[in-house]
């Protein structure tokens, strides 16, 4: 299996980029990277015994068959010296300048990762890795070159670690070559990938084809000549190929149950025409001509891949009934089609034309897109939380941090210990109580720096802190913390309407289990909008909705309602929150309507069978309640630590994303989110915001300060 691969010289690097790279200037270079390279790298062998440098030889080869540009050769020259050679990241940018240098670093960043393949968690995290450290797309592609080659040589390691490298390129560089549309590494890593995994699978579709090429090879050139005939009967300019199906593409259609006969598209054509308007029109004079296969065809011209890539699919009954499945598409379309992303830099040369600036901003799009999609099969977050996440931690300057054992875990810039052990594992952050980074104690809040290495400790008695949404960085970790209190309040607010509701019923001699009949659970659902009996809990536990009210829904009020009285119940505690003038005993809430908070001007009213209900002295609802409202005011010797739900609206003065923003701003003024909403109303967006406040002082200092940001137009509370 050894193969002789010192055959590849410079000279063959240098002709290949000369055929799409014109500047002399830019060819230096890259001859330039490889002199430097050979220096570095001399005495250096491979496990193969070559000479290293035809290891970096052949990955700059390879990136010339994708149209790489100069930078990306050179680096690609250059990107085992920072790893392997004595070499500063000065020296190289001395010689090499920034550009280069970065891409090297980005590669060599890559290079130090442990890869594992286990489940498709990691994998699906290892390409998350791989695409969120490389902040130009370039360093992939180098990366996808160096592991192809890898791959050609694999035959020069031990078995056990043959299987792991192959399962590495067929899980995870693969794929990311499949998203970047460059179909010629996907596809010989496929390939290479199978021959390791399962070599009697690959040897035998292999000779089963070797065995049908002499016959497929005559029907394809009688074929092709009937096609191209026909286009020549109508004038247009065509170039027309066998198109060859790989090894992997065969084992995954037998391993789905077909049988290797029945595997139509081994006979394939190719055809490229200069213009997207002789696609569709070879498509209709193939199909007048040979009967189409239903259901086979494809347009991908109109509709592109997500990776970009464009083509006419279809398949037909061909000479001697043999289906064949034929691409149309023009010169470019076939270029992106072989080479994807990568291609793009072959068009570069004329800087000045649309057509180049459209590859450029397409080139851009296509990383943020595949970016987006890796990010997204992770976090359950909505919409808007996603877009926030992908352009604040993706997309701008992140920091990789390495555990112990050396795996890296990626963070946005300004992530704490907290951070990086939710990255770990939700039960790791969850149970965490310090951290030490390079060694040294540091405190939660701390801000990791590039390159740390970082030790969570835990203890399994320990539960998450609210404190902590005040300074970690990532929304998938607030997301998970906010999770945890939510499940917590939620059962705690459940218990407490349980307790509440139960006590009511007692007080009034309604069996408990009466009460809770099928058919009344159902109406009282329907009254206040509630989903099940643990919503209805839930409502009575967290005080937005009155026991004695759900009562109400089944029982009449047992109070006299024709007289405008106050109910004597049993007083709440002597440290009440309200204090009803001339009335000692009495049961007072704060009305849901307009939720007062602790300073605000204030009114009760009486109610029918539940005491005495306060608004704020502006809410709309006591309008027509005059002759039963009693005057009310505030206790300032009641707990001063006691926090008062308050609801404000925030109008926006545009339909950006600002909710994470609001929700760190909030929670810096100390106060806490209960819940927040978003309202589109066309060009500007409005946050409806449910918070805990101590009074009316932290509720207008958290106003002010909210006013300063630019994107609020203004902000009310809420009266409902």
């Amino acid at each position: 299996m050894s193969k002789k691969l010192d055959s590849v010289k410079i000279d063959d690097v240098l002709k290949k980029a000369s055929i799409y790279i014109e500047d002399e200037g830019q060819i230096d270079i890259i001859k330039k990277a490889y002199e430097f390279a050979s220096l570095k790298h001399m005495g250096q062998y491979r496990k193969s015994g070559e000479a290293y440098i035809y290891h970096p030889l052949n990955v700059a080869l390879i990136l010339t068959t994708v149209y790489a540009d100069y930078e990306t050769i050179a680096a690609g020259f250059l990107h085992d010296v920072l790893e392997d050679c004595d070499c500063t990241d000065q020296e190289m940018r001395d010689v090499f300048g920034d550009m280069i240098t970065k891409l090297v670093q980005g590669v060599t960043k890559l290079s130090r990762i442990n890869f594992s393949t286990e489940n498709e968690y990691l994998i699906d995290y290892y390409k998350k890795i791989i695409v969120g450290m490389s902040e130009d797309v370039r360093v992939i592609i180098i990366k996808l070159a160096d592991r192809l080659h890898n791959m050609r040589t694999l035959w020069a390691i031990p078995v056990e670690k043959q299987r792991q490298k192959a399962h590495e390129a067929l899980d995870i560089f693969a794929p990311i070559a499949h998203h970047l549309g460059i179909h010629k590494i996907k596809s010989e890593l496929e390939d290479l990938s199978l021959r390791y995994l399962k070599p009697d699978v690959f040897y035998d579709i292999a000779e089963k084809l070797n065995k049908t090429k002499l016959e497929r090879d005559r029907i394809v050139y009688d074929m092709q000549n009937e096609i191209t005939d026909l286009l020549n009967d109508y004038h247009i300019i065509h170039h027309i190929k066998g198109r060859a199906k790989s090894i992997y593409g065969i084992y995954n259609k037998l391993d789905k149950g077909k049988k290797f006969s029945d595997i139509y598209d081994l006979l394939g054509l190719r055809i490229i025409v200069d213009t997207e308007q002789e696609c569709y029109l070879t498509l209709g004079l193939i199909h007048s001509k040979f009967r189409p296969l239903p259901k086979r065809f494809k347009d991908y011209v109109a509709m592109p891949k997500p990776n970009m890539y464009q083509s006419l699919h279809t398949t037909v009954f061909g000479i001697d009934g043999y289906l064949f499945e034929i691409q149309i598409r023009t010169h470019e379309m076939d270029e992106v089609a072989e080479n994807g992303i990568a291609a793009h830099w072959s068009y570069k040369e004329n800087k000045g034309s649309e057509h180049a600036a459209s590859l450029t901003n397409t080139t851009e799009q296509k990383l943020q897109f595949f970016k987006s999609i890796i990010d997204l099969s992770h976090d359950k977050m909505t919409n808007e939380e996603f877009v926030n996440s992908v352009k604040d931690e993706v997309l701008n300057n992140n920091i990789y941090c390495f555990t112990p054992k050396g795996d890296v875990i990626e963070l946005p810039k300004g992530a704490t210990p907290v951070d990086f052990a939710y990255k770990i594992h939700t039960k790791v952050g969850e149970s965490t109580v310090g951290a030490i980074v390079n060694n040294n104690i540091v405190s939660l809040d701390y801000e990791l720096k590039n390159n740390d290495i970082v030790k969570i400790n835990t203890n399994k008695n320990s539960t998450p802190s609210k404190e902590w949404l005040n300074f970690v960085k990532c929304s998938a970790t607030k997301n998970k913390i906010r999770a945890y209190f939510t499940k917590n309040d939620r059962e705690l607010y459940i218990e407490r309407g349980k307790y509440t509701l139960e006590k009511e019923l007692r007080k009034r001699k309604i069996a408990f289990s009466d009460f809770l009949s099928d058919d009344n659970i159902k109406k009282i659902c329907e009254s206040i909008k509630a989903n099940d009996l643990d919503d209805i809990y839930l409502g009575i536990g967290n005080g937005k909705t009155p026991a004695n009210s759900v009562i109400n829904i089944i029982h009449k009020e047992y109070v006299d309602v024709a007289a405008p009285k106050i109910v004597k119940v049993e007083s709440k505690s002597k440290d009440t929150d309200i204090i009803v003038s001339g009335i000692d005993k009495v049961k007072v809430n704060l009305a849901n309507c307009c939720n007062p908070v602790h300073g605000d001007e204030i009114v009760g009213y009486i109610t029918k069978g539940n005491g005495i209900s306060v608004h704020r002295i502006n809410c709309h609802n006591l309008e027509m309640l005059e002759d039963r409202t009693v005057d009310v005011s505030w206790n300032n010797d009641t707990n001063i630590n006691k926090r008062y739900a308050s609801y404000i609206l925030i109008y926006m003065n545009d339909n950006e994303n600002h909710m994470l923003d609001l929700i760190q701003n909030i929670s810096q003024a100390n106060v806490s989110v209960d819940e927040i909403k978003s309202i589109n109303r066309g060009d500007k967006n409005i946050y409806e915001v449910s918070i805990f406040v101590t009074g009316i002082e932290q509720l207008n200092k958290l106003i002010i300060s909210l006013n300063k940001n630019n994107y609020i137009e203004r902000i009310e509370r809420a009266i409902r």
